[in-house]
């Protein structure tokens, strides 16, 4: 019972008459319906199906009260009545008390226990080894669908070693019809479950479909008993259990029909489930260089190169903290029902009647942060170390449920636990792995278990290692002398093949979240010909992880991300750091790096350590480091400065090749081969994919300044997000700068070029392409002109036209000349050429000088509980001024991404791609505990509006949330106060406090005479002050002005106030203490970013 002493009801989710809540089911993937109903309602509620209703648990502490076998009883719930169907009382789907469970239960039992499962190592590592010599002759280059092959792999090992029955499945391209016939028949258990049953009639094809499946099903087990019958054999295995068993207590045997039930039942759960887990598993140590790398040293330690033994399953801890803490976070069946023996009371106040369907939500209560505070959804193995578990057990019970409870817990955990530490042992000793696809997250497929959708990695050899070494190796032979010692750097045989035989090999390596940096090593490789060099490899430098070659020079590229590395460089980086003794010795390498000044702590952390380390671990550098601050809006410019003045020239001296040209000429850009007479976003290698507008319109007043703009977005169907991401979007140049560059070089818009290349390009090469789908979705026409480019145009002047070149020449008289004229006024190479119309440089000069047409990221301003299949954008447009130094064309300055997104009406397509926000910048887990204060000014309120969006969902679903605060800045009421009726409506049910400051109406009462949103934070301190002593977490939100201006307030409540918001000063009297020095304030403030201060500032 509740404080008072009365009972409530269980909170229920409106529905519709009849139906109730199936149409609001994901019938393709279930769970992600139930978590979002756990987001908005909280720890309990009931869901209504045509017939049934079922109430759902999300917390640690229900689950572990429904876990207490003296009152609850396992329900085999509606999923698993269809499952019945298919395997009727095996010992999975017995119901509660069903005759036949018993008996088979004591049967089966000893033929899993430690002895049993000990004795089937041999053959769980025979076709662990098929599984890896096929990944060893795939190659380091081939994308290998991981889930795929750990089906293979998880359902020939079970029948191997329970049944001795061979799927042979790495022995043919297709899978047996069993895992097809497996995987549709649990689909559709599922989708069977939540549909009426007259859809299910109407569903002729689809029903028809599902019991030809129970056919193959049976057909299988049937045949595995048949063989077993007429081959009869004195092994001792789980098939003979079923066989020559005696149940000791009622002295029967099962029947053929019994054994063939818990066959199908066994292939079922037994290789569906552990497939799951080592997709998970990789997929999370793949997102965690840290732990990858632990776990690979824990194996080198402990195994080194030598076979693996049965011993060493009982040495790998770290390993096996891992399997816990991905069952932890993506159980491989998380959910499971229980029903009360007899009428009972829930938590003290919840009634539920005997018999009522009670579904566990592990996927939400082994992520309860009542257990594991804010950290709960990050992977950390640590906490799952024997001690840790056991305490966590102990503080927690039943916080781990992954593998059911008590008596119809899984009897094959040890089996699964055995061959999966096995796999992962396996694997880690002989391969390192990357993903293909760095910027990947996970998605998931579901039937009634989860795994990994279109999971991809690859996977390279170590040790220096042959397929054929791998062999011997498997087959109990150690590692051949000439093997390089583990972990080691390797030399790298690329099978890409050279195109001039006469050139020498580079390698390129990038480091990029946004494609900058990716932009830049294309660009070293395209200009790597004109100086006697191929580029044979430009990958990301995850994938030269213990693989940097020793036989030609090495470049690497790479951002720094508030001192942490991009995604595709994680896996390196984490390399790098723990490098021993002269691990690199040999390696020739160069690094550029990216950063942005404004993280002045970890400024260029990233490219320096890279240096510096490889360096210190005996490599040797062509060149020195070379660095750009993003801030500066000069990338390319010193990327080609470096090039130009520092890299090459180095280059040349080291390995004695000058450039093709010595002379003037030599500043002319390297052309392309166009032609006159591919999908873009993989010619560009942009992983984006179509989505679809839904809804666009204008969220500000007529006149409004800088106008702003609402866009709805159906995502593309595989993709999900979180309020607090990003959406990745590639855009198309404005029409107008298009025309431009085709009047400038006298082409019709419809013309037709082929483009061709002896290097690497990211345009669409031999292949008939209109000149404006090129100039308008391949290339960037506004940028910034380089201090290369002007250097190719006044090249590519008439010798006679000397004020042209001296113009030009000037532009480059100075850093600060160059800035203040072409950078600061976006003076872009197009301008340059129609302010100068007698320079004559080929078309496909042009091109080449031209950066590829790059991503842009926008903050979502939606929350899935609102829709978890579209997202909204908003923007402001950007429309400004001609540049003052093109006196000749009255273009105004257009935002490329804006003006696209703009131009865009419902019903248009677009290609876009949900990129992760920082995980800093997310609501709390906990929000019914943790305050939040949102700061935003304009636009910057976009991640705001998806914020409190979730909270008002959350709080219509019945949850008490902890109180938020949005500061908001804008001009004026009447101009941009934006989604004014949607915040109104959302603060008058309590999701969000909103404080306003209005700089071009600062009369307006509503605004309390504050300009700035700071100054709006200023005047509601001591509520700041209030919600900050509760555990507020602090968001900041806008341009790089207003995030610098509450930095500042932030830093001036820190001092002024006497240290009341950091907590400071412990010397304090009833008056306060002495101020706190700025100096300590900003350390404070550094102290928390990205823990309690978050910031995303955008330029």
């Amino acid at each position: 019972m509740n404080e008072s002493g009365k009972l409530e009801r269980i909170p229920e989710v409106p529905g519709f008459p009849f139906i109730g809540n199936a149409l609001e089911m994901n019938l393709d993937f279930p769970l992600s319906s139930f978590l979002g109903f756990a987001d908005k309602h909280g720890e309990i509620f009931r869901l209504r199906f045509p017939g049934r209703d079922v109430v759902l648990v999300t917390t640690q502490a229900l689950v572990h009260e429904l876990s207490d076998e003296s009152r609850f009883e396992k329900s085999v719930g509606a999923a698993l009545l269809e499952v019945r169907n298919g395997t009727n009382d095996g010992i999975f789907t017995a119901f509660p008390g069903e005759a036949s469970w018993a008996p088979a239960h004591r049967i089966l039992m000893p033929a899993f226990g430690p002895v049993p499962i000990q004795g089937m190592f041999s053959e769980m590592h025979e076709i662990a080894g098929q599984l890896a010599l096929k990944w060893a002759r795939h190659g380091p280059d081939t994308p290998i669908i991981a889930t795929e092959d750990f089906t293979r792999l998880t359902l020939d090992t079970l029948a191997l070693c329970s049944m001795n029955f061979r799927f042979n499945s790495y022995y043919h391209d297709e899978l047996h019809p069993f895992v097809a016939a497996m995987g549709d028949f649990l689909k559709m258990c599922g989708t069977r479950s939540t549909v009426p049953y007259i859809l299910q009639l109407l569903g002729r094809k689809s029903r028809l479909k599902y019991w030809d499946d129970i056919r193959i099903l049976r057909e299988t087990a049937e045949e595995v008993l048949r063989a077993r019958k007429a081959n009869p054999t004195d092994r001792r295995d789980l098939l003979s259990a079923m066989l020559d068993g005696v149940d000791r207590v009622t002295g029967t045997k099962l029947s053929d029909a019994s054994i063939v039930d818990n066959l199908i039942t066994f292939l079922i759960a037994g290789h569906e489930t552990t497939s799951g887990l080592l997709g998970f598993a990789f997929y999370q140590m793949l997102k965690k260089p840290e732990v990858y790398c632990k776990a690979q040293q824990e194996v080198d330690d402990i195994v080194g190169t030598r076979p693996l033994k049965v011993e060493h399953m009982k040495q790998l801890p770290y390993i096996s903290a891992i399997l816990r803490e991905t069952l932890r976070m993506c159980p491989t069946i998380p959910v499971y029902t229980v029903q009360p023996k007899n009428d009972d009371i829930l938590a003290g106040k919840y009634p539920v009647k005997k018999g009522q369907k009670i579904m566990l939500v592990l996927a939400r209560s082994q992520v309860d942060p009542a257990v594991f505070g804010e950290t709960a959804n990050d992977f950390i193995p640590e906490r799952m170390l024997d001690e840790n578990f056991e305490r966590l057990s102990k503080e927690f019970p039943d916080f781990w449920k992954p593998f059911g409870n008590g008596t119809r817990g899984c009897i094959g955990r040890g089996f699964a636990w055995q061959e999966a530490t096995l796999v992962m042992a396996m694997l880690l000793q002989n391969f390192n792995f990357s993903l293909h696809d760095p910027s990947y997250q996970l998605q998931i497929k579901q039937t009634l278990t989860t795994k990994p959708k279109d999971f991809y990695i690859r996977a390279a050899l170590r040790h220096g290692m042959t397929p054929t070494d791998l062999t011997n190796s498997l087959g109990g032979h150690q590692l051949p002398i000439g093997a390089s010692k583990a972990g080691s750097s390797m030399t790298v045989t690329t099978s890409k093949p050279e195109t001039h035989s006469e050139m020498k090999p580079m390698s390129i390596y990038y480091g990029s979240n946004t494609s900058t940096c990716e932009t830049l090593a294309q660009r070293l490789a395209a200009d790597a010909s004109a100086h006697g060099f191929q580029a044979t490899v430009v990958d990301p430098l995850d994938a030269a992880k213990r693989n940097l070659p020793k036989d030609r020079p090495v470049i690497m590229i790479t951002a720094s991300y508030e001192g942490q590395p991009p995604d595709n460089a994680a896996m390196f980086f984490n390399w790098m750091e723990n490098l021993k003794e002269n691990e690199l010795d040999g390696v020739s390498f160069a690094v550029f790096g990216c950063g942005h000044q404004d993280w002045a702590r970890t400024f260029h952390r990233v490219p320096k350590l890279i240096d510096e380390k490889a360096y210190a671990h005996g490599g040797t550098r062509i060149c020195k480091l070379g660095l750009t601050d993003a801030s500066q809006g000069e990338i390319l410019t010193d990327f080609e400065q470096w090039e130009d003045d520092v890299f090459w020239p180095a280059m040349g001296d080291i390995y004695g090749i000058s450039p093709e040209s010595a002379d003037g000429e030599s500043h002319l850009a390297p052309s392309l081969d166009v032609q006159f007479s591919a999908p873009r976003a993989s010619t560009l290698g942009q992983d984006v994919k179509e989505a679809v507008v839904v809804r666009a319109h204008t969220t500000t007043k007529a006149g409004a300044a800088v106008p702003k703009k609402h866009l709805e977005i159906q995502l593309p169907g595989d993709q999900t997000y979180k309020a607090g991401d990003y959406l990745a979007v590639l855009p198309v140049n404005p029409k107008e700068t298009v025309a431009r560059a085709l009047r400038r070089f006298q082409l019709g818009w419809g013309s037709s070029i082929t483009i061709k290349s002896d290097g690497r390009t990211t345009l669409p090469v031999n292949i008939p392409i209109q000149v404006n789908e090129v100039l308008g979705s391949y290339v960037e026409l506004a940028q910034p002109a380089t201090k290369r480019s002007i250097l190719a145009l006044i090249a590519a002047s008439c010798d006679s036209d000397s004020a042209t070149r001296d113009h030009l020449q000037s532009l480059l008289s100075s850093p600060e000349t160059f800035t203040a004229s072409v950078t600061l006024k976006r003076l872009s190479l197009l301008d340059l050429l129609e302010s100068n119309p007698s320079i004559s440089l080929p078309f496909g000069s042009f091109l080449a000088l031209l950066p590829p047409m790059r991503v842009r990221m926008y903050s979502i301003s939606s929350s899935p509980l609102w829709n978890p299949h579209n997202v909204t954008l908003t923007y402001s447009i950007l429309d400004g001024s001609p540049s003052l130094t093109n006196p000749h064309a009255s273009q105004r300055r257009i935002g490329v991404a804006t003006s696209y997104l703009s131009s865009l009406e419902p019903g248009d397509r677009l290609t876009v791609s949900v990129r992760q926000g920082h995980a800093a910048f997310h609501l709390p887990l906990d929000v019914e505990k943790i305050p939040i204060i949102m700061i935003a000014a304009g636009a910057g309120v976009a991640p705001f509006r998806g914020f409190v969006q979730e909270r008002a969902a959350q709080v219509g679903g019945g949850r008490k949330l902890a109180p938020a605060i949005l500061f908001f800045g804008c001009r004026g009421p009447a101009v941009d106060d934006l989604y004014r009726e949607e915040f109104d409506k959302w603060e008058k049910i309590g999701a969000v406090q909103v404080r306003r400051a209005f700089s071009r109406q600062g009369g307006v009462e509503e605004g309390r005479g504050c300009k700035r949103v700071g100054d709006r934070l200023w005047y509601d301190r001591d509520d700041v002050y209030e919600l900050w002593q509760h555990g507020a977490k602090v968001f900041v939100c806008g341009s790089r002005e207003v995030c610098d201006g509450v930095k500042r307030v932030l830093i001036r409540m820190a001092i002024e106030e006497k240290g009341r918001l950091c907590g400071m000063n412990t010397t304090s009297t009833e008056g306060g203490g002495e101020p706190t020095s700025e100096e300590k304030a900003l350390a404070w403030l550094e102290s928390i970013r990205n823990s309690r201060y978050a910031v995303d500032a955008f330029d």
